[in-house]
């Protein structure tokens, strides 16, 4: 059986922008043979008191990567206020992503976080960086109700 080549000089001055098709928070996701299951989708958590405490959440990324992208890629996730401040450790690891007979693969993120303190309302962005670029962001907004 044939391999396909690829001459990768061809792709050596191309900028690619990282697709991402999902992100967002949930109550529960997983992943199981490349299929993704995601319960209760949000981006609001409403708490009578604060100082408050939320037990659980989960945060799912779907990026789409074409041919000349099927490589190793670091990646990580940080969260900051409006004022820039760090709200939680960074979660960091790496993409490796494989050709699956298809001009173009994705790879899955799912993390859950637990046990979340948030002092007062306000806005938390979670931003991802692929490759040590910005790929995307999306806000997690605490409301007192």
């Amino acid at each position: 059986m044939l391999e396909p080549s690829i001459d990768e000089s061809f792709f050596s001055g191309y900028r690619y922008q990282v697709k991402i098709e999902l992100f967002t928070f949930c109550d529960f996701a997983q992943e199981n043979g490349g299929k993704l299951t995601i319960v209760g989708t949000f981006d609001t958590i409403i708490s009578r008191n604060f100082p408050c405490l939320h037990p659980q959440l989960s945060v799912v990324i779907r990026i789409r990567f074409d041919l000349w992208e099927f490589s190793n890629h670091p990646f990580r996730i940080e969260t900051r206020d409006l004022n820039g401040e760090i709200k939680m450790e960074p979660i960091s690891g790496n993409l490796d992503v494989r050709e699956v007979g298809n001009a173009t693969a994705v790879s899955h993120l799912v993390f859950t976080i637990g046990n979340l303190h948030f002092k007062n309302p306000g806005v938390v962005n979670f931003t991802l960086f692929v490759d040590d670029k910005e790929a995307g962001s999306i806000p997690l907004y605490i409301r007192k109700g």
